[in-house]
């Protein structure tokens, strides 16, 4: 996993370079992810816990699905693979909602946001994922008002953003 090589890039998020993720980890520089939300039919959302082998976030409760985009892949392409990788799910429609940009907050990724609806049952990936639960939008809006310690800051940033331009009667 740290030796898996992603593109660098710019302010704009354009490619400059190429290099090893535990090299543009150590060194802070910026690369692009997907984020995955994954709701059912009741309108609940599915969140995984990240596994206590990972070297960030570890135990951290975090979006449905999420990974790097590799060198050479485009967003659109990432988000289904890390999809079908960590949940197992092989067809699901994937909408982009969002992108945020690259900040020390978001560990210097451009995250690409995505939704998805699924009910379940997910093939959880055992060696990124100990658990997963279904959560509801007024218990998710409580913990992050809460600024809960078990969710990932990025989880947080994430679904305030979520919240703040997509309202209940849209989601």
């Amino acid at each position: 996993m740290s030796n898996e090589l992603l593109d660098v890039v710019d302010e704009l998020d354009c490619i400059v370079d190429r290099r090893r993720r535990r090299e543009i980890h150590a060194s802070g520089l910026r690369h692009r992810a997907v984020h995955i939300l994954v709701f059912n039919d009741r309108g609940e959302l599915f969140l995984q816990k990240r596994s206590m082998l990972k070297d960030l976030n570890r135990g951290l409760w975090d979006s449905s699905a999420a990974g790097h985009v590799d060198a050479g892949e485009t967003y659109g392409d990432c988000a289904p693979r890390e999809l079908k990788e960590e949940l197992g799910v092989a067809a699901a429609d994937l909408r982009a909602l969002f992108k945020l940009q690259a900040c020390p907050e978001l560990g210097m990724e451009f995250i690409q946001v995505y939704r998805a609806e699924h009910n379940g049952p997910f093939e959880l990936a055992a060696d990124e994922i100990d658990e997963g639960d279904w959560f509801s939008r007024p218990a998710l809006d409580d913990r992050v008002a809460r600024d809960d310690p078990t969710l990932t800051e990025t989880f947080k940033i994430i679904w305030r953003h979520y919240r703040q331009h997509f309202p209940p009667a849209e989601t």
